[in-house]
């Protein structure tokens, strides 16, 4: 039975995107089978994996408002045992045309439900906003890892992020956990990287993850040429940082 584990923070620019291509390119170079989400209308989950997003004809837009199912909607990428529901610029009107729908939190639950046999991971790269599609992707996983950023508006908007999963676990899934903070943009050089490290460890202490993810121009690069770290540069620090991860997070997991 496969975990499905939103990757969800209102910010953006927190590596939210980042995160879940290399997340899910690194538990697939594991050998774990990934599936991943791009729920985010930004759709940049699926052109960082090579995905032509102009040219989706059904994808998370399609699967959420339930005209496709989710096995019409899913495409294999060029990272080893990952697959990809691709996003299209379309998925910014399904806030609006689920306002009126009956259980419209549930709509993604009810669609990607039957996964969890098929994959052993399946990731949700989440909108940065807390709207509609955020709490679908909330509402479906069974866990939440929050990327922040290691710099000075860090902990801003972290307390309404986690109101929200407090609120969603109290009305729509009291089964979600909180997978783990991940420290991302960390640079050794800067004070100011060090003193977050140290007051997002101090005040949240085991629900943040040991891995670190570090600047890399690597990471940055990679998304141009439609690939993972894993694939573009498996020796950068990059690479390193998201396999260590992918580590973490299956130790955890087994």
């Amino acid at each position: 039975m496969g975990k499905i584990i939103a990757i969800a923070n209102q910010k953006g620019g927190v590596g939210k995107t980042t995160t879940s291509v290399n997340l899910a390119a690194s538990l697939g170079a594991l050998e774990k089978k990934v599936l991943l989400i791009d729920a985010d209308p930004q759709a940049n989950a699926s052109s960082g994996l090579g995905i032509d997003v102009d040219s989706v004809e059904v994808g998370s837009y399609q699967l959420i408002e339930h005209s496709a199912k989710a096995e019409q909607c899913i495409i294999p990428t060029t990272a080893p045992h990952v697959d990809i529901i691709p996003a299209h610029i379309d998925l910014v009107a399904i806030e609006i045309e689920l306002v009126d729908k009956e259980e419209r939190e549930y709509m993604l639950k009810k669609a990607i439900h039957h996964l969890k046999d098929q994959y052993d991971y399946i990731l949700i790269d989440c909108a940065p906003s807390l709207g509609l599609l955020t709490l679908n992707a909330l509402t479906a996983a069974d866990s939440v890892i929050i990327p922040i950023q290691c710099e000075y508006f860090a902990l801003e908007g972290l307390g309404k992020l986690l109101n929200t999963i407090k609120s969603v676990q109290r009305i729509h899934n009291p089964d979600l956990d909180i997978e783990g903070m991940l420290l991302t943009m960390y640079d050794a050089r800067l004070r100011l990287s060090n003193q977050v490290v140290e007051e997002v460890q101090k005040h949240f202490s085991d629900m943040v993850f040991d891995t670190i993810i570090q600047r890399n121009v690597r990471l940055g690069e990679a998304p141009s040429f439609g690939e993972s770290i894993i694939n573009y540069d498996v020796s950068s620090k990059g690479a390193t940082n998201y396999l260590s991860l992918a580590k973490e997070i299956i130790k955890k997991n087994d």
